[in-house]
């Protein structure tokens, strides 16, 4: 077991006060290229007529309708069951999207993230455009998340709807890199950082977390909290200080697995799936199950369920009606317990 090495930092009373103007605009196109991965010419082409997703899927969510949200490289797509729907094709052609995240917000409107043209609102027949010009810290935006209140996070940027506020280090941030949050049944948020420390606020304190040994967890890519309150987190890539799967239970740190953590969900059942790599050295990742029942077990049994090469395991998601789909470098996925969908394959096998 991990034992708690918490170091205190920044103490900040304006986090929640303060706002930075931001002007709304309609878009129907936009031609800023965007900073993503190299397509050959015969991709992109395919890109623009395919009615399914393809390269790069980061994260797959789900509305409130049931519908599934794929954020693909090249395009954003809703899927009804039946069908796949083109969500970016009006707006931005394949040849300069970069799409990583996507939400719906409480109020029914559509967000979508990407890497180098800010972020895209979308209320059913017409889009907004948000960048650096309007307010936004980046117009790199690799996470959405909606908190409690309403307000929408891109990063370190917080809209409540009319302006953006922007969270620096200046305003006790430890960092400037922020990438994924979590609010918790407390009103503690959760931030991971590109290369950085994982920290949480607890709207006085900043508190960037340490394991036994002093060192921060950095580079994390995923954190959940679990249906008993516990804190789930996990690193994938280069650094070791935030690699594996971890839990925390408010006192204490345990590192349940060595296989690499890049995204982590807790099932209707409660068995953790994580996508990942096998190990620090592999260069094999997997879509691996931990079974409810040995969660708590010294060696928590863990199930295998695909294997492949390097990034074929992504963003991660339980459907309503339990499958489990999961983004890869070339498309989305669906498992339904027994069967393995590839809908960029015609036999979907």
């Amino acid at each position: 077991m991990k034992y708690v090495y918490v170091c205190v930092f920044f103490l900040m009373s304006v986090f929640f006060h303060t706002s930075c103007g931001q002007n709304q605009t309609n878009v129907p196109q936009d031609n800023i290229k965007s900073k993503r991965a190299n397509y050959s010419e015969s991709q992109l082409k395919e890109a623009e007529t395919t009615k399914v997703p393809m390269g790069m899927v980061r994260h797959v969510r789900q509305a409130r309708n049931g519908d599934i949200l794929i954020a693909s490289f090249l395009s954003v797509f809703r899927y009804d069951g039946t069908s796949f729907t083109n969500l970016t094709g009006k707006i931005i052609s394949p040849r300069f999207s970069s799409f990583w995240d996507v939400l719906e917000d409480r109020k029914g409107n559509l967000w979508f993230a990407s890497v180098g043209s800010g972020v895209y609102k979308y209320d059913g027949k017409t889009f907004q455009h948000f960048t650096t010009r309007e307010g936004l810290a980046s117009d790199v935006v690799q996470s959405i998340y909606e908190d409690r209140a309403g307000n929408i996070w891109f990063g370190a940027s917080r809209y409540d709807g009319n302006s953006f506020r922007n969270f620096t280090i200046k305003d006790g941030f430890p960092s400037n890199n922020i990438r994924l949050l979590l609010e918790d049944n407390t009103g503690k948020l959760w931030f991971g950082a590109q290369g950085e420390e994982m920290f949480v606020y607890d709207g006085k304190t900043f508190t960037v977390l340490k394991n036994e040994d002093g060192k921060a967890f950095t580079n994390v890519w995923s954190i959940i909290e679990d249906k008993k309150g516990n804190i789930w987190f996990g690193g994938n890539g280069y650094d070791l200080s935030g690699y594996g799967l971890w839990r925390y239970d408010g006192s204490t740190f345990t590192k349940v697995s060595q296989r690499g953590a890049y995204a982590i969900i807790e099932d209707k059942k409660g068995n953790i799936w994580t996508t990942g790599e096998v190990n620090p050295n592999a260069k094999v990742w997997a879509l691996s199950r931990y079974d409810a029942k040995s969660l708590y077990d010294r060696m928590p049994t863990v199930t295998e369920i695909r294997s492949g090469g390097r990034m074929g395991f992504l963003g991660i998601l339980e459907a309503n009606d339990g499958s489990i789909w999961y983004g890869s470098g070339d498309g989305v996925h669906r498992y339904d317990g027994k069967t393995f969908t590839d809908f960029r394959s015609k036999a979907g096998q």
